[in-house]
């Protein structure tokens, strides 16, 4: 049985979509260009898609460390707002 949303297609959705958001944010972050709410922001939402991932991916490691990435996303967004 083929399961449209089955646990390899989400992880390899939250794997994918959270390393394009990710290489985004480090861009917008390091052009220095006026864009670092935006930049914070998808930070924020890849810690969430990469939490998404260790979770379904028992990688607790891996699950953890996005809780220090997201509460960089959210100082971020806090001091550049």
């Amino acid at each position: 049985m083929d399961n449209v949303l089955s646990k390899n297609h989400l992880v390899t959705i939250f794997e994918v979509s959270g390393s394009v958001l990710a290489m985004i944010y480090a861009l917008l972050i390091a052009s220095n260009t006026g864009n670092e709410i935006l930049g914070f922001s998808l930070l924020l939402v890849s810690a969430l898609l990469f939490a998404a991932w260790g979770y379904l991916d028992k990688r607790w490691a891996f699950f953890a460390l996005q809780f220090f990435y997201a509460s960089s996303a959210i100082i971020g967004l806090i001091r550049w707002s």
